[in-house]
């Protein structure tokens, strides 16, 4: 172990392009890595929530981590989202990433069904025994089994592959306790935050980094506020986050949840096509508004 967390800084759940046909469109994912890396993104996070990983097959799944690897050529982190139904499939999918040099993955809790703190444990404590890469934890009670303190606190005491916690629940309270709990027992352990209304605050807690949808639709402002909260200069950096969660809240209101942020990366110049959740009509209808509604947002911060 070091004494060094062994993730920092924002790491981008980016969202997948898609072509006419609704396939991956891999030269404008490409062309995507290339543009976020080039804005300040320490690293990216193909697979997550943002990136809609329930809507692809395992095999799309797999394929949009080997680009990004590819594509990212050692230039930042690779934090692959490793999720899958069971955990069978989960440790399989750790063992690609790793044999294609993902630099680490994030694994939510189970979810579908209710699982208890103790399950939770169980299932996150079998995959420290096995896996053959880094794991980050990844708390998001909205849509899964929550990952508790005490659980968090005996796996990183248990498993050194269990490196970090991704925690998208955006409880203050919790983070702060994660944190003094663990980072005196643990100081390679690296905390991240994915709610991007408290980045800053998260920051001042003592946060290592985060992953945030905004970081995909305007990398520069989270990347700003970042080197801005490092220095300490935590009240210059309070305009930044009140843009950063104007623009979240306005992209998250646009449909359903991640269709904002993908009408923010096009406006940003890709093409990135409506995603693989069909559309109501409803939502057709209302997009030149909501296109407008972050446009709006982009000009204010000069990024359109």
């Amino acid at each position: 172990m070091t004494d060094r967390p062994r993730f920092r800084g924002i790491f981008c759940p980016n969202v997948v392009p898609l072509d006419a046909a609704g396939d991956v469109d891999e030269s404008e994912l490409r062309r995507y890595i290339d543009w976020l890396i080039d804005r300040g993104i320490h690293g990216l996070y193909p697979n997550g929530s943002t990136g809609e990983f329930t809507r692809f097959t395992a095999g799309e799944r797999r394929r949009i981590i080997e680009i990004v690897v590819d594509q990212c050529d050692g230039r930042v982190p690779v934090l692959a989202g490793a999720a899958e139904a069971n955990l069978r499939e989960t440790l399989a999918a750790c063992e690609h990433y790793a044999k294609i040099g993902a630099d680490a993955v994030a694994i939510v809790s189970p979810f579908y069904y209710p699982v208890s703190p103790g399950g939770v444990h169980a299932y996150f404590d079998e995959i420290g025994r096995n896996t053959p890469i880094d794991v980050t934890l990844y708390n998001i009670p909205m849509f899964a089994s929550p990952i508790d303190l005490d659980t968090i606190r005996r796996l990183a005491g248990t498993h050194e592959r269990i490196a970090a916690i991704k925690d998208s629940s955006g409880d203050l309270p919790f983070m702060r306790s994660m944190i003094e709990t663990i980072r005196p027992e643990r100081a390679d352990f690296a905390f991240l935050t994915g709610w991007d209304a408290c980045l800053l605050d998260m920051l001042e807690l003592g946060c290592d980094g985060g992953t945030h949808a905004s970081s995909g639709v305007a990398p520069e402002l989270t990347r700003r506020l970042f080197d801005l909260a490092s220095e300490g200069r935590f009240e210059e950096a309070r305009p930044l986050q009140q843009q950063i969660a104007a623009l979240f809240d306005t992209c998250f209101a646009a449909g359903d949840f991640p269709a904002g942020f993908r009408m923010g990366v096009g406006l940003r110049g890709f093409s990135i096509g409506p995603g693989r959740m069909p559309r109501c009509e409803e939502d057709r209808a209302a997009e030149p508004e909501r296109l407008a509604a972050i446009r709006a947002h982009l000009e204010t911060a000069s990024l359109a």
